[in-house]
């Protein structure tokens, strides 16, 4: 039997999915230690190896197969664009994507006018305005704080997630529309699928259980 690979995004996420996983059954006992240096766990009796990545590299290991199945943020997924099958919605990680800005900004998103968007998701941004919107708009890629952007005159808005609102209203923002609802995700590589269906299948199968009762709580 070959080993099932799972890649995970590095952090809160890789937790809250390994708690998720174990309720159903698939450990590794490896992952706990924090001291480690390792890079890829091991547990050989349910021949499962698990490896933590950066967010934005997750959809490309699952892609290229070097991961069969990967745990990841949907929109990193929408950043993305990779060529892959999102199986399953986690629940957990929820937050939304947003067009960000003064409330002086929303009457450029209503008489669709040429602005600039700063984002940390230049695909997701321009998928918005271009295709949704039907909105020319120029888009600023930024790696750090994006609400700085808007503050300093750099952009009319921005595309961001938010979580609580809590630092937009500190800087004074707040959502002025909504893009997408976002959460963790469960993706899987398509060769992988039509390959081990079967232990594939299972993983899913029990992770929706596990959801729904969670949900029925």
């Amino acid at each position: 039997m070959r080993y099932l690979t799972f890649a995970l995004a590095k952090g809160r996420l890789a937790q809250k999915a390994m708690a998720m996983l174990e309720e159903i059954g698939i450990t590794c006992e490896e992952m706990k230690d924090e001291k480690t240096r390792k890079l890829i766990f091991v547990n050989e009796e349910l021949k499962l190896k698990f490896f933590l990545s950066k967010a934005s590299d997750v959809p490309t290991y699952v892609e290229y197969g070097a991961a069969d199945i990967g745990i990841v943020g949907k929109d990193t997924i929408l950043e993305e664009g990779r060529n892959l099958f999102e199986v399953l919605d986690l629940g957990f990680g929820k937050c939304r994507m947003c067009v960000c800005g003064p409330e002086s900004a929303r009457k450029y998103l209503e008489h669709n006018e040429l602005i600039r968007v700063a984002s940390k998701y230049p695909n997701i941004a321009k998928d918005y305005f271009y295709n949704k919107k039907l909105q020319t708009v120029e888009i600023i890629k930024l790696n750090g704080s994006v609400e700085l952007a808007p503050i300093v005159g750099l952009s009319e808005v921005i595309v961001d997630i938010v979580e609580t609102g809590t630092t937009l209203k500190e800087n004074g923002l707040q959502i002025l529309e909504e893009v997408c609802p976002l959460s963790a995700r469960m993706v899987v590589n398509q060769v992988s699928l039509k390959m081990e269906q079967e232990r594939i299948q299972a993983i899913i199968s029990g992770l929706k259980e596990l959801k729904k009762q969670k949900e029925g709580k």
